[in-house]
């Protein structure tokens, strides 16, 4: 930044540090250049080079008197400010922000002092119910409702991805605790509802089917028979936390409801449990088994959804 005493500032800007002390140099060059006796080294218009890279020098010299005329002398000052090179600025910068981040309270703390509401997309399963009093997240329900409302026949449900700023623009709508209203003429594309639900799964900290209970079911679903496998996943399934088995018996209901319409929507069990799979159950920490884990995790979905009715019913069914 180059400044007049007079008020006229010129800004030379660029993001690059090299070019700037380019610029930099070339000025304090062109000065240097000037010949001897229009160098100016008197009084308060000294030619200085500055540690903080500020530089005053003349301008509009009388070029007749090779001197300034005295009563310009002040108003004839230009002074540049190299600010990128202030790197002790920057450093000053960087250590007070690292301060801040450090100090700066946790999300749980902000919650805890009612500062920051609980929120539905990223909370745990059960923070969410006993904060509605339920065991199934009102989202959930409402979603599933305008699905089965508009959606059952709707080629790809579930598989088709819906527009991410508005699945986005539906997610802060239900964190702000705003009435919800999935019939909205802005939530109109069931593809944008069907897309948020898979978010609010996916975004549980913990999933569906919880991390201590993910190896279980992988080992239930490698029995061979059939009947033996169905009664192990069902005997996991009946183990589940309240709110866990609360929702997924709500879940695949839905999901089997969809897979009834697969002559219209052309979404199958297997098709289901491809999309679910991965969004429903996943291992706490990723090994290397990662492709081998889908595999399990889309045949435990597409067999609880085949075989609801005897892994959700009651005893006597």
């Amino acid at each position: 930044q180059i400044t007049t005493v007079s008020g006229n500032e010129f800004l030379l800007q660029s993001d690059t540090d090299f070019l700037i002390l380019d610029w930099f140099h070339a000025i304090k060059n062109a000065i240097d250049r000037l010949p001897k006796e229009q160098r100016i080294t008197s009084g308060n218009l000294e030619f200085k080079l500055r540690r903080s890279s500020s530089i005053e020098f003349p301008h509009n010299l009388d070029t007749e008197s090779k001197e300034p005329k005295p009563e310009h002398r002040k108003s004839l000052i230009f002074r540049l400010n190299y600010s990128a090179s202030d790197t002790n600025d920057r450093n000053r910068v960087k250590s007070r922000l690292k301060k801040f981040i450090s100090r700066r309270p946790s999300l749980k703390t902000l919650q805890e002092k009612g500062l920051i509401k609980d929120q539905i997309f990223g909370s745990h399963l059960h923070v969410v119910c006993e904060h509605e009093k339920s065991t199934v997240p009102q989202f959930v329900r409402l979603c599933i409702q305008a699905v089965e409302r508009r959606g059952l026949d709707v080629d790809g449900i579930y598989r088709v991805s819906g527009n991410l700023a508005t699945i986005q623009k539906l997610r802060f709508v239900v964190n702000q605790e705003e009435k919800l209203n999935l019939d909205d003429s802005q939530w109109e594309d069931i593809h944008v509802v069907t897309g948020a639900l898979k978010m609010f799964f996916r975004e549980l900290p913990e999933p569906l089917f919880p991390y201590c209970f993910f190896e279980q079911f992988v080992e239930a679903i490698k029995i061979q028979d059939n009947a033996t496998r169905i009664k192990s996943i069902r005997s996991l399934v009946k183990k589940l936390p309240r709110p866990n088995y609360d929702t997924m018996k709500i879940l695949f209901e839905h999901l089997q409801k969809i897979a009834a319409k697969e002559s219209v929507n052309l979404m199958s069990t297997q098709s289901l449990g491809i999309v679910f799979g991965p969004t429903l159950l996943r291992p706490e920490k990723e090994t290397g088994n990662m492709a081998v884990h889908m595999l399990y995790q889309n045949q435990i979905v597409e067999l609880m959804l085949s075989e609801y009715s005897k892994i959700f019913g009651s005893e006597e069914d």
